[in-house]
């Protein structure tokens, strides 16, 4: 029973936490860089228009991992069916092996699209 009452404080203390010191972080440094005469516009985000705009990049990723999932669905029951690889170990490995690759692909895909 004192677990549950633990845990929940716990989670919200570590979040609290990242977020202090980010922000204690992020105000140190800037402090830093005020002091010692920096510009000011390196603390904005420039509004730089992207080659390439985000939802095409989401939509290539997103199409991407899907295809490597069905990939490895396919691949994990020819392991399983012809080869005889247990159903426990080839589906969860070849699934998150191809969705991997194919999130790999798809950000190799992404660095040439900004070029």
């Amino acid at each position: 029973m004192g677990a549950e009452i633990i845990i929940i404080p716990a989670i919200f203390g570590c979040i609290f936490g990242i977020f202090y010191l980010f922000i204690s972080s992020r105000n140190k440094e800037r402090m830093a860089l005020i002091e010692k005469g920096a510009d000011a516009s390196i603390f904005y985000s420039s509004k730089e228009k992207r080659v390439t705009p985000i939802w095409k990049i989401v939509f290539l990723n997103f199409s991407l991992l899907l295809m490597g999932i069905g990939t490895g669905i396919f691949i994990a029951g020819i392991l399983h069916y012809t080869l005889g690889v247990e159903d426990s170990i080839a589906f969860p490995g070849t699934i998150f092996l191809m969705a991997g690759i194919g999130l790999f692909t798809g950000f190799n895909m992404t660095k040439n699209l900004d070029k």
